[in-house]
């Protein structure tokens, strides 16, 4: 199965204007949190991706880092972007309010925060997924400079993916396990091909031939929705990978993981591993589904990146989120613990120390 997210050229122009329309309305309804006062020192200001504050994965997470901080010195608050045309006005509309700190959720706002940073070299600037280099007016200068005021927050999410791989593939029955993305960024893709890569590893240690549908590590290439908001497209691909025998589906594109875990919890013929938060807390009605989450830990990057900015301590040194930092993570097993073989479970916990240590290279 090639990209999914070429199926029906209508029902998906259909999609995207009804998900624009009710990113639009979303927009428009909400209200920024709390406004500083006279005794604050900092304002963090966080300019959201696409999907909503509520997207149950990097968006929400990024905001439950910022709101930890919040405190009679520290005002948070943040802007949603109905789609990537928000990205650069709200970033502006921060940087003319006077926020100390200004953080990028999301890959696809780098380019914005990299250019306002650089207009305002006295304002602190962070961005989510991304190195936040600056690539030139076109965009083509690779790979980049750096820019003083920016730092970086990203994750080696492929070392939990692997995890999460190693994990689908010792629990399928069916010898099939499934990946597909919302979209074909880095910040995505990395997933995938961590997944793919710890099923490999599963089937070099023992002498398995467990196939992955929906990304290939040779071609980096796989399924995709095409954004992150059609979740019929996510169902169809969901039921198409369940079709072709796939027990285990990772779904790498936030908030439409939900039509995933809806389809495994419907047909009973998959379970789902959910993506960047913990699907165990942030959608209980897929409980019995779930079989573990690959964890993005974005509230703490977002959470030490204004805590360094209160204390006058930033810095443009990039974070990097790994196993051995617990910066990213393979979420507990919760209600399925107990159909995750006692052995399964011991060998990926030798995996990841191996990961930590870095005698295993992922």
């Amino acid at each position: 199965m090639k990209d999914m997210g070429s199926l029906g050229g209508t029902l998906k122009k259909s999609l995207r204007y009804v998900a624009v329309l009710a990113a639009t309305t979303f927009a428009v309804g909400i209200i920024v949190a709390p406004t500083a006062t006279a005794a604050t020192s900092v304002k963090a200001c966080l300019a959201l991706d696409t999907g909503g504050v509520d997207d149950h994965s990097f968006n929400e997470s990024a905001w439950l880092g910022a709101n930890s901080m919040k405190s009679s010195k520290i005002a948070v608050e943040y802007l949603p972007a109905a789609s990537s045309a928000d990205f650069a006005p709200n970033i502006k509309k921060f940087a003319d309010k006077g926020c100390t700190i200004i953080i990028g959720v999301g890959f696809q706002i780098s380019a914005a925060i990299v250019d306002s940073a650089k207009l305002n070299p006295k304002i602190n600037y962070a961005i989510v997924d991304d190195g936040g280099l600056d690539h030139g007016p076109k965009g083509d200068q690779w790979p980049g400079t750096k820019v003083a005021n920016v730092k970086a927050l990203e994750f080696a999410t492929d070392q939990s993916s692997f995890l999460a791989g190693y994990l689908a593939a010792g629990y399928s029955k069916t010898g099939k396990v499934a990946t597909y993305g919302g979209m074909a960024f880095p910040s995505v893709t990395i997933f995938m091909n961590g997944y793919a890569k710890g099923v490999a590893y599963y089937n070099k240690v023992k002498g398995k031939s467990v196939k992955v549908l929906g990304w290939d590590t040779v071609k980096q290439d796989g399924t995709f929705v095409g954004d992150f908001s059609s979740l019929n497209i996510a169902l169809q691909v969901s039921k198409s990978f369940e079709q072709q025998g796939a027990d285990v589906i990772f779904p790498v594109a936030g908030g439409l993981g939900a039509a995933t875990a809806g389809q495994s919890l419907k047909d009973k013929k998959s379970v789902t591993i959910w993506v960047d938060s913990d699907g165990f807390k942030v959608v209980p009605q897929y409980r019995s589904v779930l079989l573990s989450s690959v964890i993005k830990r974005v509230d703490n990057s977002v959470a030490a990146a204004i805590k360094e900015t209160a204390a006058g301590k930033f810095s443009g040194t990039g974070y990097m989120g790994t196993l051995a930092n617990k910066g990213t993570v393979l979420g507990p097993y919760h209600d399925l613990a107990k159909k995750v073989p006692a052995k399964l479970q011991n060998e990926i916990r030798a995996i990841a120390k191996k990961i930590k240590s870095g005698a295993l290279k992922v």
